[in-house]
């Protein structure tokens, strides 16, 4: 298969390369700064590198990157600086989903796609009756009002579960919702719940990224572990750190 992959450059998205390419799936990523990536990516005969910023492409580039994708992972986020959290674009995770999805749309494939979004525990699944406490509640409000990267993720998903749905013809989703990310080498055991387990806010877990990215590969290269998430918004921790 052949996955589309943005966000490739970030942390997250690195390793989910790797994670693609160790299972043996053709992978394409979109990168503004291609100088920045790892020099063995330049010379693998299974990675299709494009630069380009995502949402600088025309809807017609977009639709010819994802028509030969059996799926599209966004592991997209804005950069922990200023002009990342309160420069433009706000909407990068929500625009480039929607536009991503669109053109899924639009190719008219007889097969479906599948959605991989990397969300955050801070976002709730509005599907679902997942209470939180009224300090949690609070506290998501200011970060609704102070930090726009929460609201973009928010959207993000809510476009997902609201436009997109459960029953599209074109687009199968998954948004995965990582707590507490941390670095780690190898990939240990995990733990998959429908819904975050502890407070995002007052007690997070944690999780490392090539846990996430491990998730996230087995997604796509899985296709009972995908109907058994497809639709939903599961969370993921690391074991080690679940005391």
């Amino acid at each position: 298969m052949t996955v589309l992959v943005v966000g490739a450059s970030g942390e997250t998205g690195s390793k989910l390369v790797e994670q693609l390419l160790i299972k043996n799936h053709k992978v394409k990523v979109i990168v503004r700064s291609p100088e920045k990536l790892p020099v063995s990516w330049t010379t693998n005969a299974d990675l299709q590198i494009i630069t380009a910023s995502i949402l600088d492409l025309s809807d017609e580039e977009m639709r010819a990157l994802v028509k030969d994708s059996g799926a599209v992972a966004s592991c997209l986020g804005h950069n922990m600086t200023f002009k990342g959290l309160y420069g433009k674009p706000r909407r990068l995770v929500t625009d480039a989903t929607q536009r991503l999805c669109n053109a899924i749309q639009s190719n008219n494939s007889n097969s479906k796609t599948k959605f991989v979004l990397m969300n955050t525990t801070w976002n709730r699944n509005r599907d679902l009756n997942e209470p939180i406490s009224f300090g949690q509640k609070c506290v998501i409000g200011l970060l609704r009002l102070l930090l726009p990267p929460h609201v973009d993720n928010e959207k993000a998903a809510d476009y997902l579960r609201t436009q997109i749905g459960q029953n599209n013809s074109a687009v199968d989703w998954v948004a995965v919702r990582p707590d507490g990310l941390i670095n780690e080498d190898e990939v240990t055991e995990y733990e998959i719940h429908q819904s975050p387990t502890r407070s995002a806010i007052f007690n997070d877990g944690k999780v490392s990224r090539i846990n996430v990215a491990h998730f996230m590969a087995s997604l796509i290269n899985d296709d009972n572990l995908w109907r058994k998430w497809k639709g939903q918004m599961p969370v993921i921790y690391s074991k080690s750190y679940q005391a």
